[in-house]
């Protein structure tokens, strides 16, 4: 559903100047499906040595079924035209998140 929200409103994203990108710790196999799948217009980054997830902090404990195990929690990162982290939505729910994020630069960011 994020996913869709991102796509839905890429060419809004487009007129920003921004670029989205989706991380995960997915197969590349697995992203090249899931693009086609959902008519993704943006990359999505296999990081399947949880590299980026650990740089970032969002592996978290979660239960799940009564058991406890490593997640990921969901977040959006948005970086500057000089690549610094200006913004973080951590723990976030994907139904209106896109927008929300879209918000955020429109009203934040040089544009």
């Amino acid at each position: 559903m994020e996913a869709s929200e991102f796509r839905d409103l890429y060419e809004e994203f487009n007129k920003t100047g921004t670029v989205i990108l989706g991380i995960s710790k997915d197969s590349i196999k697995s992203h090249l499906n899931f693009i086609q799948k959902f008519e993704l217009p943006f990359e999505l980054l296999s990081d399947e040595e949880k590299t980026l997830h650990g740089i970032f902090d969002v592996l978290k404990a979660k239960k799940m079924y009564g058991k406890e195990t490593i997640g990921t929690v969901r977040s959006t990162f948005v970086f500057d035209e000089k690549s610094r982290l200006v913004q973080e939505f951590r723990n976030v729910k994907t139904t209106g998140h896109a927008e929300e994020v879209l918000n955020y630069i429109r009203d934040n960011l040089d544009i």
